[in-house]
């Protein structure tokens, strides 16, 4: 069975991986896929996202081609280093380390492993979950939910001491950010695709799902942020990456 959380417990470190790049089109952005992994006091391991499936890093073009995901961009740099499975080799993990996994939101970019850690709690926005499938791509959509123990989160929650969900929806029904607070660094907020970069704020979040409540969600987050002077990680911001800390290094 898959290890719990301990309300006592604290977040110790937070590691950046890279999942790799694509360039959108229309406003011919690259951007990274990125997701995290949190260890904690009491060494418990959890994972935020996991990237494009696997396929993408076998042959993109493939790929592209039976998502139809050239209707959105182009994979431009994705190989087996950018697994999940790669990533947390760096930090000298297997993904049965991985005790809990935190999905975002359901778009091909995020979810592409979700069935890849039968041994870790599954942590999803109820409304998320209750779709009859992952979102994926479009009209494309392939993946089924995988049978194993998942939580359903539908409002903010603590998970332990320093360690947070925040509820927001907007870019999906049932988005969801991650804020935890590190002994040094402090606050940080993982926001995912609730602010995927700073300009999106300025554009209104026009290709959101919903584009009202995609505002609300960020307005809040950004607030709460502020309040707490947390260190915002953006979830796919061309000029903030290149400055994060990869795995293996972190934040502490």
């Amino acid at each position: 069975m898959p290890r719990k959380l301990d309300p006592e417990d604290s977040p110790l470190r937070l590691y950046v991986l890279d999942f790799g790049l694509i360039k959108v089109h229309g406003g011919n952005l690259i951007i990274a896929i990125c997701g995290y992994l949190i260890e904690t006091r009491l060494g418990h391991r959890i994972l935020v996202d996991t990237g494009f499936p696997a396929k993408y890093a076998i042959d993109a073009t493939k790929a592209s081609a039976e998502d139809r995901l050239a209707e959105f961009g182009e994979v431009r740099d994705l190989t087996a280093e950018h697994l999940p499975s790669a990533q947390l080799g760096k930090i000298g993990l297997r993904p049965d380390n991985v005790d809990c996994l935190i999905i975002s939101h359901t778009h091909i970019d995020h979810v592409g492993g979700i069935a890849d850690f039968p041994d870790a709690t599954l942590l999803i926005g109820a409304a998320e979950r209750a779709l009859p499938k992952p979102l994926y791509w479009g009209a494309v959509q392939p993946m089924d939910w995988p049978d194993v123990e998942t939580t359903t989160v539908s409002g903010d929650q603590e998970l332990c001491n320093g360690f947070r969900i925040l509820s927001t929806p907007g870019h999906s029904p049932g988005h969801l950010s991650v804020l935890v607070t590190l002994p040094k660094t402090g606050p940080v907020l993982l926001t995912a695709d609730a602010i995927s970069r700073p300009s999106e704020v300025d554009e209104r979040f026009a290709s959101s799902g919903d584009p009202e409540l995609a505002i609300k969600s960020a307005d809040r987050i950004l607030r709460i942020a502020t309040e707490l002077g947390a260190f915002v990680i953006y979830g796919h911001s061309p000029e903030q990456w290149p400055q994060l800390r990869k795995a293996p290094q972190f934040y502490d």
